[in-house]
């Protein structure tokens, strides 16, 4: 229906302008404010980068094909937007668990924020969490598209997803795929357990906090953080641990929209206390 097209125009149009407009407003007031010269920021200006790397792959090719009515993407757009999309959705991911490292070090250790948070030491962990998202798009990539397609050319989805595309293969060689499957889990679960343990520290850090001023400024510093993780986990895992016996298409569209377009666009739940501040709450 040409009314519907025109709503999800609006729709994804509201949604890249908003992401566009606060991860451009981070990026910028990071890079030029030099009060703002910290690792929290430094890490958040990354996250806005993939923020608008994701959403940018995705978005727009969705607009223009409910705006001109066009359905069909070529085979090489295609792997470029499944390797770009993985690679901003794992990079986000590995730059969420080297945020919750920050925290963990300004909250817990802040007398080692000098050594561990250092200036080269935080372009290291960037570098590391992109080369992992690099590395993990490129894995997944090399893995579907080397596998025949046979089975139709309709994906079902308004992007390349793997789920779908993995459902065109004629192939049995089930064993890559679950090889890489256990690959990323493995990966995954490393990073979550890593969050929830540096996150069991924190809290019982911010605990013995004796002033009610500082828990607060503790927790409205690590909250925000938790709960982009927690939406990001959670969504994530139902959209491709559901069984299958609840899939439908609408129910497929709806998850992808929401751990796909939802957690890049508000950048502002990351809120403006940074880790230094808490340091003198801690003192008598």
């Amino acid at each position: 229906m040409r009314q519907l097209q025109l709503l999800h125009f609006c729709l994804f149009l509201g949604i890249s302008l908003a992401a566009l407009l606060g991860n451009g407003l981070i990026i910028s007031a990071v890079a030029c404010g030099h009060h703002l010269h910290t690792p929290m920021f430094f890490f958040l200006l990354n996250l806005a980068l993939t923020d608008l790397g994701s959403i940018c792959i995705t978005v727009p090719k969705a607009m223009h094909s409910s705006l001109w009515d066009t359905r069909t993407i070529s085979y090489a757009g295609c792997a470029a937007q499944l390797f770009f999309f993985v690679f901003f959705i794992s990079a986000e991911f590995s730059l969420l668990t080297v945020m919750c490292y920050d925290r963990y070090v300004s909250i817990c250790k802040p007398l080692h924020c000098g050594t561990l948070l250092g200036s080269r030491a935080c372009a290291h962990k960037a570098a590391a969490a992109w080369a992992s998202g690099f590395l993990t798009a490129l894995l997944h990539t090399a893995n579907t598209f080397s596998l025949p397609l046979c089975k139709g050319n309709a994906l079902g989805q308004f992007f390349c997803e793997i789920p779908h595309i993995l459902k065109l293969s004629c192939s049995h060689s089930s064993i890559r795929k679950v090889a890489l499957l256990v690959v990323s889990a493995f990966l995954f679960l490393a990073c979550f357990v890593f969050i929830v343990f540096s996150y069991v520290q924190i809290f019982r850090a911010v605990l013995r906090i004796p002033s009610e001023q500082g828990r607060h400024k503790a927790f409205s510093t690590c909250l925000p953080h938790l709960a982009v993780v927690s939406l990001f986990v959670t969504i994530g895992s139902f959209a491709f641990m559901k069984p299958p016996s609840i899939s439908s298409p609408s129910l497929d569209l709806t998850v992808s929209v929401l751990y796909s377009v939802v957690p890049p666009s508000p950048p502002t739940l990351q809120n403006i206390y940074t880790p230094r501040q808490l340091v003198a709450s801690k003192v008598p």
